[in-house]
């Protein structure tokens, strides 16, 4: 399960999905390639507000990679709305103190 913030929408999902399959990519390369049926500039916009919040980096020239904190989301074990990381076993949030260094809210 994945544990969504408010600020999230539905394309940020997919978006995470390609580039966790992908090395790198950018918006025009995720629309024309990946499973994204949003604009490229909806798609851009939603980069950008991923890569404000630590999930993924931007690496110039419009080219995005998926952070450690985007693969923690995917697989379930970070909270974005609290920033917390999420005990795989209980599914209870954990205090980790490098979430709060390295993510920003939204």
């Amino acid at each position: 399960m994945r544990y969504a913030g408010s600020w999230m929408t539905a394309v940020d999902d997919r978006i995470l999905e390609y580039l966790s399959e992908h090395e790198s990519g950018s918006p025009t390369k995720m629309k024309r390639e990946g499973p994204i049926r949003y604009s490229r500039q909806q798609v851009h916009r939603r980069c950008k507000k991923l890569a404000e919040n630590s999930l993924i980096n931007d690496l110039g020239n419009g080219v995005y990679m998926i952070t450690e904190n985007g693969e923690a989301y995917l697989e379930g074990r970070l909270d974005t709305e609290n920033w917390q990381y999420i005990d795989e076993e209980t599914e209870e949030n954990v205090h980790n103190d490098s979430t709060e260094d390295t993510v920003t809210d939204g």
